[in-house]
C-alpha cells in the first residue's frame, strides 16, 4: 500500500501513509524558518476520572530522557541552534512542536521523533517530574484569574471530562505510575492517532525526506480509531460562588455553544470580538473606561470536536464587582435582544480579518491552522475563503447566535473572592 497525497489548496500539501500518519506542508518560500508539529490525538477529554492528568504529566515526562538523549541533551539540541522546543496539552491533544532556522529541520524532526517515540518514562524521573506538576497545580491555585477558569469549567462541564483540570488534582497525580505512562504512550503515541504539521521555508517532499530519514514514516499499516469522547451535557446555568480571601473578585460568564465544524463558528468570533475583543470593545468601553470598574474585562472562547463555549471574565474591587456584573449582565441581555448594529459589524469585520491576516504571516500560526483543519475534520479554507466566509456573515446571523448564546439567563456565573454577589436581574 502506497501512501494517499492531495494538495487542497496551492499551500498546503497533505500525505497519509499506510501507518496512519498524517503530514501536512504549508509552503512559506520567502521566509528563512519552518515550524514544525505533532499532535497526538489524546489529551484531558479521554482520561478516566481516576487517572486526570494522565496525559499531561506525560507530555513533561517524555522531555526527562530517551534512549539516546539525557533531558539536557533535549534542551540544548535546537537551543544552540537558536530554534525552540515547546509541547502543551489541550483538551482533545497532545502537541509537540519545534521552530528552527530552514537548514535545521532534519534536526528538528529526529528530536520530535526521538521524545515522542522513545521516551525512557523512568520512575526515579517520574518521581521529580511529579513534584514539578504538583507544583504548576499550586501556581494555578496561587493565580486567581487562573483559577477561576479552571472552577467554572466544572462548573459548567459538570462531571464530563471537558470540566476535568487539564493538570490533574493533587490525589490524582500523585497515584500516577509509570506504567500508566507507559500504558498511555503505547496506545496513544502510535502514527494512525498523529498528525504533523509544518509552515515556512521547506517543500512537502523535503519534509517527507527528512522524516523518513528521522523515523516517522516507519510504521506499519494501522488502522486505529481516534479516542472517542462521551457526549457532553452541561449542567443547568447557575450560579456558584467560591469564596478565597482575594484583593479582587473574579467573575466568569459562560455558555455552551458550536462545536469547531460548525459555520456558526465565525459568527460568533465576530460577535465575541465586538462585545470583549479588545480596546473598543462595548464592553472594554463601557465596565472601564466610562464605569471605571475594572482593569481586566475580556470575552473569550472554545471550539472543541462535537461542542463549544463563550465567556466572558472580569476583575474587580469586591465593593464593586456586583456593579460590575450587573453592567455585564445587561450588555449581554441588550446585544441578545438587538443584535449588533451595522456600524459595529462593520468594524468587528474590519478586525477580526485583520487580525486572520496578520497572523497567516507567522510560520507557526500557519502550522496550527493546517493542523486544525486536519485534527478536526474540516475542509482547509485558503486565506481568501476565511476572509469571504467572514464578509458574508450579515446583522441577522450576528443577531441570531447572540440571542442564543448571550441570553444572561443561558449563562453559567462562577465568583471567587471575599463575598458572593448578586447575579441577574
Amino acid at each position: 500500500m502506497t501512501a494517499v497525497a492531495a494538495r487542497p489548496d496551492a499551500g498546503l500539501r497533505r500525505t497519509v501513509f499506510p501507518s496512519g500518519l498524517t503530514v501536512l506542508t504549508d509552503t512559506m518560500p520567502w521566509v528563512r524558518s519552518v515550524a514544525l508539529g505533532a499532535w497526538v490525538r489524546a489529551a484531558s477529554a479521554h482520561e478516566p476520572r481516576e487517572k486526570m492528568g494522565v496525559s499531561h504529566l506525560l507530555e513533561h515526562m517524555v522531555f526527562k530522557g530517551t534512549e539516546r538523549r539525557s533531558a539536557r541533551d533535549i534542551a540544548l539540541a535546537l537551543e544552540v541552534l537558536g530554534g525552540s522546543l515547546d509541547a502543551y496539552t489541550s483538551r482533545e491533544h497532545t502537541s509537540f512542536q519545534a521552530r528552527v532556522l530552514d537548514e535545521h529541520v532534519p534536526e528538528a524532526a529526529d528530536v520530535l521523533a526521538d521524545i515522542v517515540f522513545h521516551p525512557a518514562l523512568r520512575t526515579r524521573d517520574l518521581d521529580l517530574e511529579r513534584k514539578v506538576v504538583l507544583e504548576e497545580i499550586s501556581m494555578v491555585e496561587d493565580t486567581p484569574d487562573d483559577l477561576v477558569f479552571e472552577l467554572h469549567n466544572t462548573a459548567l462541564w459538570g462531571t464530563h471530562p471537558y470540566g476535568y483540570p487539564i493538570l490533574g488534582t493533587r490525589e490524582s497525580i500523585i497515584a500516577l505510575s509509570s506504567d500508566d505512562l507507559r500504558a498511555l504512550h503505547a496506545l496513544a503515541y502510535r502514527p494512525a492517532r498523529m498528525v504533523i504539521a509544518a509552515a515556512g521555508n521547506i517543500e512537502h517532499e523535503q519534509l517527507l525526506d527528512i522524516l523518513d530519514g528521522a523515523g516517522w514514516l516507519a510504521g506499519a499499516e494501522d488502522s486505529a480509531a481516534p479516542f472517542s469522547i462521551p457526549r457532553p451535557q452541561a449542567d443547568v446555568p447557575r450560579y456558584t460562588h467560591v469564596p478565597r480571601d482575594t484583593a479582587q473578585t473574579h467573575v466568569v460568564f459562560g455558555s455552551v455553544t458550536v462545536p469547531h465544524g460548525d459555520p456558526r463558528r465565525y459568527t460568533l468570533l465576530l460577535a465575541n470580538a465586538i462585545m470583549g475583543g479588545g480596546m473598543s470593545s462595548r464592553l472594554f468601553q463601557r465596565i472601564r473606561e466610562e464605569m471605571g470598574l475594572a482593569y481586566s474585562i475580556q470575552a473569550f472562547h472554545a471550539f472543541h470536536a462535537d461542542t463549544g463555549m463563550h465567556g466572558v471574565y472580569v476583575a474587580s474591587a469586591p465593593e464593586v464587582a456586583a456593579e460590575a456584573v450587573k453592567a455585564i449582565h445587561e450588555e449581554l441581555a441588550e446585544v441578545a435582544a438587538d443584535g449588533l448594529t451595522e456600524e459595529e459589524l462593520a468594524s468587528g469585520k474590519n478586525q477580526l480579518k485583520g487580525q486572520v491576516t496578520i497572523a497567516m504571516e507567522s510560520v507557526s500560526s500557519r502550522m496550527y491552522r493546517a493542523a486544525g483543519a486536519e485534527l478536526y475534520g474540516e475542509p482547509y479554507r485558503t486565506i481568501d475563503e476565511v476572509l469571504a466566509a467572514i464578509d458574508a456573515i450579515d446583522a441577522a446571523d450576528v443577531a441570531h447566535v447572540c440571542a442564543e448564546f448571550f441570553r444572561p439567563e443561558r449563562q453559567t456565573v462562577l465568583s471567587l473572592g471575599r463575598q458572593e454577589i448578586a447575579v441577574g436581574d
